[in-house]
């Protein structure tokens, strides 16, 4: 159904729908009264309806029409339902004003919610949710004494309220939703709401910006709420235990609250617990062993994600046969879970991803009793989830006897063997994550006999093996295909059609080649591609360019491409374009749309640097082009791209100067300039890059001495501008605020003059190359201060900068060591 729109405060038109109940008497009516009819044409007539909703508003019995109920006695209107989508109201009110009003779901263009709605006394329900009211909650909703369902939710802080006092006139209130409304100035004053509606079941507070302890309610008198959600608000709060003494309690949400302390074991024995998310507050603590020592009779959902955990499930877990969703996500659960929690014949999600769990599958489910009428020890299971974890041993077999298993996710452990060829009996799977293990063999072929099977993901193991065409056999809706990080061969014909029509495809160091595979061209919906490290050779065959413009990822790097690509480039918005490690040529193709990320390195393009990059590309965020044949100057627009964290133009022949517009560029984290023709100063600019790790000058032809405002780059952890021609004094500013550079190269210039003592100051120092200058006097006692040159470690090797989406910058240094008779060059990365 459409939604309504107001073209101005036509609401008002709706107190004339207050027709007194005396002037009818008993007689029936079989329309409505007159005045309750020409109420309703002037409120249609200031309504905007494409959807024609409102097709029924016409003639004179407005009783007949959608979203109008009469008292059957009266004829008086008693409920008007506008609610988007539209929902019949069948009033069995005896009164004869106005009990219902529901304008939930449509567009008022942004008025404030009506003052005159609060003197709509005989008003029991009221919706006004994502109406599109905007300003202040109207406090004269207070005066609403008989109202029992009150909901103002609305979009994100559209509606606000600086004090809830008003609430407390709401005496018969029952069910009470205000989710989104900025109630960031009410402070704690909403707990004490609580004491003056005694009535309150339901209390829907989500997303209030509400803060401040909840630690302590009393001395308030909680006796009947059943749903209690408080979810994403910032209390900063202890847990408040006192909710283990409401008995009512049916539904609790306090996920994302910013809670700490241990969470109570009374949740346990709450005797009607049915929902319970504790998800997403980091700091609660708790004891597996006890927490789960109670009965909890009626759970179906219990989520526990994000927080602190610890200990052992206990054989008591078995007691909870009401349980359908279990998560422990992301927390420290320590040791294993036993076999009892088998006999959870109820259980349909099992979440414990994110943990330290140990141990091996059989170890952790499989238990020797069986549920009543079931040969499978879990029946109800449709979701197990145990990602992030440290289990080890192999996929047990018994895997296969769960018949309902929609999802299977046991990525990043430790596994180890074979995959099962009998997972491929669980006909209704539609997800088997098991990337990042240990797992060996081959891929099973029965696996393409799953026909509901959207996502399979088995990437970053040490299978091996030929992948045919009977793999995918029967997989078609297949959305999700990753087989990337193994040693498979694809064999398939020329002529493949495959089943599926997928949206990403990630085959990262399969065998694809020798020639781009031609059954990619069947894929239309494809939008991540990456097919890296694939043993493709050859052009990109033009067909290619028909299907890349909805591509968001495009990595064919590490590949033996060749041929010039398409300029422009057809690609996505916003893509990630990676082309390096290829024999590509020509000139650097700019995208036909704006992108964030750029890898062209280690090809063969040549030509200048467009000058219009900026303007194709304003908010590229990783840009390389090293290892090519480049000339010409850096382009000064380079400066306009103002969100770059990295600029790799190194290995090239460009020449002229630096462009002083870089120092624009103040997210910079890696600029790396070496091996090019480069030459002049360097730009003052360059000290505006305050968030500058790596500097790569070295191999150029600069002359002078470092800039004044270098002492400005304090996050620096690599400076390189060896083989220059730089001259003078060593800077003693090199010796200032640099606490985290580790790596220092001037060798092979012209400085001049002694080693400053102040480089004893760079604390983190691990390189240090003063070699080939024309230094004088004794190397300062200093310098053996430098005590990260004395740990044994591997040296830069974890310095990977600007990473983005996957694609980083990493750290290299050649360095010389001392050879028997001359200098030997050495790579460190």
């Amino acid at each position: 159904m459409g939604r309504l729109s107001v073209l101005g405060l036509m609401l008002t038109m709706l107190c004339a729908i207050t027709s007194d109940y005396a002037s009818y008497g008993a007689s029936r009516f079989s329309n409505c009264s007159e005045n309750d009819l020409d109420a309703l044409i002037d409120f249609k007539n200031g309504l905007e309806d494409p959807e024609s909703r409102l097709a029924s508003w016409k003639g004179s019995n407005c009783c007949q029409w959608h979203g109008i109920s009469c008292d059957d006695d009266t004829g008086a209107i008693v409920a008007i339902n506008l609610g988007n989508p539209y929902h019949v109201v069948n009033s069995d009110s005896s009164g004869s004003l106005l009990e219902y009003l529901d304008l939930s779901f449509n567009t008022f263009n942004d008025i404030p919610i009506p003052e005159f709605l609060g003197s709509l006394e005989n008003l029991q329900y009221l919706n006004l949710s994502e109406a599109g009211f905007t300003g202040v909650v109207p406090s004269s909703l207070g005066n609403l004494h008989r109202l029992q369902y009150f909901d103002v939710s609305a979009e994100l802080f559209a509606l606000s309220a600086d004090s809830l006092d008003w609430l407390t006139g709401l005496v018969s209130l029952k069910h009470l939703a205000m989710n989104r409304v900025d109630l960031s100035l009410v402070g704690s004053e909403w707990l004490g709401i609580l004491k003056n509606l005694p009535n309150l079941t339901e209390l829907h507070l989500s997303v209030c910006g509400l803060t401040g302890s909840i630690t302590s309610i009393t001395p308030v008198n909680l006796t009947s709420p059943a749903v209690l959600d408080l979810s994403l608000n910032h209390f900063n709060s202890l847990f408040p235990n006192w909710l283990v003494n409401i008995s009512t309690l049916v539904y609790v949400d306090l996920s994302d609250c910013d809670l700490y302390g241990r969470i109570p074991i009374g949740f346990g024995e709450l005797p009607n617990l049915q929902y319970l998310s504790l998800a997403g507050n980091n700091n609660l603590s708790g004891s597996c062993s006890q927490l789960f020592r109670g009965s909890w009779k009626k759970i179906q959902i219990l989520n526990f994600a994000s927080n602190k955990l610890h200990g052992k499930l206990p054989s008591s877990v078995a007691n909870m046969t009401s349980l359908t969703n279990f998560d422990l996500f992301d927390k420290k659960v320590e040791g294993g879970i036993p076999s009892s929690i088998a006999r959870l014949c109820y259980l349909k999600e099992f979440d414990l991803s994110g943990n330290n769990l140990t141990g091996s599958l059989p170890e952790i489910l499989q238990g020797t009793d069986l549920c009543v009428s079931s040969n499978s020890p879990l029946p109800s299971l449709i979701s197990m989830r145990l990602g992030n974890n440290h289990l080890k041993g192999k996929l047990p077999e018994w895997l296969s006897q769960l018949e309902n298993l929609v999802e299977l996710t046991l990525s990043y452990n430790l596994l180890q063997g074979p995959i099962p060829a009998s997972l491929g009996n669980l006909k209704n799977l539609t997800k088997l994550n098991l990337p990042g293990n240990q797992l060996n063999g081959t891929l099973p072929e029965t696996l393409g006999s799953l026909p509901e099977l959207s996502v399979l993901d088995v990437s970053s193991n040490s299978l091996t093996g030929i992948i045919s065409e009977i793999h995918f056999s029967r997989l078609s809706k297949l959305k999700f295909l990753g087989l990337s990080s193994n040693s498979f061969i694809l064999n398939v014909s020329s002529s493949w059609i495959p089943p599926f029509q997928v949206q990403s495809l990630n085959m990262r160091s399969c065998q694809l080649g020798p020639s781009f595979p031609s059954w990619l061209k069947t894929q239309q919906g494809v939008s991540f591609l990456d097919f890296s490290n694939a043993s493709i050779s050859g052009p990109i065959p033009n067909w290619f360019w028909d299907i890349s413009s909805k591509l968001s990822l495009l990595n064919v790097s590490l590949n033996q491409l060749q041929g010039q690509l398409p300029n422009p480039l057809n690609i996505a918005p916003f893509a990630d374009v990676d082309f390096r490690s290829n024999l590509l040529e020509g000139p650097i193709p700019l995208p036909i749309v704006e992108i964030e990320l750029l890898d062209l390195s280690n090809n063969h393009f040549s030509g200048p640097i467009p000058q219009n990059i900026s303007g194709s590309m304003p908010n590229l965020i990783f840009l390389s082009v090293s290892g090519n044949r480049l000339t010409g100057k850096i382009p000064g627009s380079i400066g306009e791209m103002q969100l770059l964290q990295v600029i790799d133009l190194s290995r090239n022949s460009i020449s002229g100067s630096i462009s002083s517009s870089i120092g624009n560029c103040t997210f910079l984290k890696v600029l790396d300039l070496s091996y090019s023709s480069l030459s002049g100063v360097i730009p003052a600019s360059l000290g505006q890059l305050t968030r500058l790790q790596s500097l790569h000058l070295n191999n150029n032809k600069l002359t002078g001495n470092l800039p004044s405002s270098f002492q400005n780059l304090t996050s620096l952890e690599t400076l390189d501008l060896g083989n220059n021609r730089f001259s003078g004094n060593i800077p003693s500013l090199l010796g200032n605020g640099f606490v985290g550079l580790r790596i220092l190269s001037l060798r092979s210039n012209a400085f001049s003059g002694e080693i400053p003592s102040k480089l004893s100051n760079l604390s983190s120092l691990q390189v240090l190359d003063l070699a080939e200058n024309n230094l004088t006097g004794s190397i300062p006692g200093s310098v053996g201060d430098l005590k990260a040159m004395a740990h044994v470690q591997n040296i830069v090797k974890y310095l990977l900068f600007g990473r983005y989406r996957g694609i980083y910058y990493e750290e290299n240094l050649v360095i010389n060591t001392k050879g028997s008779s001359k200098d030997t060059p050495r790579l460190f990365h």
